[in-house]
C-alpha cells in the first residue's frame, strides 16, 4: 500500500467499492427470483417487494461481518424467509386472524390475466399450509433449491427438509382434493 502526506496507509478504493458492487451484481442477478419467493410466501408483491429490499439493504450492512461472502446468496434467502414470517406474524396481530386462510389481498386485473384459475388453486393451496411446510415447498420447488440449500436457507436438518416435504406434499394433495370436490 502507498502512504499519503501524513505518512499513513491509503485505503483501498477496490475494497470499500467492494460490497457496493458485490451487493449490486447479487441484488441484479437474484432480485425477481427471490420476490417472486416472496409473493408465494405472502400473496402480496408490495410487502414482498419490501422485505427483499430490506434483506438486501442488511447484507449490505453486514458485508464485513460475513464469514464468507460466497455465501450471500443463502444470506439473503434467509434473510427474505425470516421477512416474510416476520410480516406473516405483523398480519396475524393486527387482524386477530390467520393472514393465511383469511382474506387475501386484491389482486390487480393484470395479475387475475396472467394467473391460470389451477395456478391460483394452488396458490392458495399452498398459503394454507403450515409455515414450514410451505417455506420447504416453495425453496424446494418454486426455487429449485436441493435438500442442502433448503436446509441451509431455513436452517434446519436435511432429514427435516424430507420429511417436511413430504408431510407438505400429502397435505397440498389433501387441500387440492378438497378444492375440487
Amino acid at each position: 500500500m502507498r502512504a499519503n502526506a501524513t505518512g499513513l496507509p491509503a485505503p483501498a478504493p477496490a475494497a470499500v467499492a467492494a460490497p457496493a458492487e458485490a451487493v449490486t451484481t447479487l441484488y441484479q442477478a437474484h432480485a425477481l427470483g427471490l420476490i417472486r419467493l416472496a409473493v408465494v410466501m405472502l400473496g402480496d408483491r408490495p410487502a414482498a417487494e419490501d422485505v427483499v429490499q430490506e434483506a438486501f439493504c442488511g447484507l449490505y450492512r453486514r458485508w464485513h461481518s460475513l464469514a464468507d461472502t460466497g455465501k450471500a446468496l443463502a444470506y439473503v434467502r434467509s434473510s427474505v424467509i425470516n421477512g416474510c414470517r416476520t410480516v406473516l406474524r405483523r398480519r396475524l396481530r393486527q387482524r386477530g386472524v390467520d393472514p393465511l386462510t383469511g382474506d387475501q389481498p386484491g389482486e390487480s386485473a393484470e395479475a387475475i390475466a396472467l394467473i391460470s384459475e389451477e395456478h391460483r388453486q394452488v396458490l392458495t393451496a399452498v398459503r394454507r399450509l403450515p409455515s414450514r411446510q410451505r417455506e420447504v415447498l416453495v425453496l424446494r420447488f418454486y426455487l429449485d433449491l436441493d435438500e442442502e440449500e433448503t436446509a441451509a436457507s431455513m436452517r434446519i436438518s436435511r432429514g427435516t427438509v424430507k420429511s417436511t416435504t413430504s408431510r407438505a406434499l400429502a397435505a397440498l394433495g389433501r387441500i387440492l382434493g378438497e378444492q375440487q370436490s
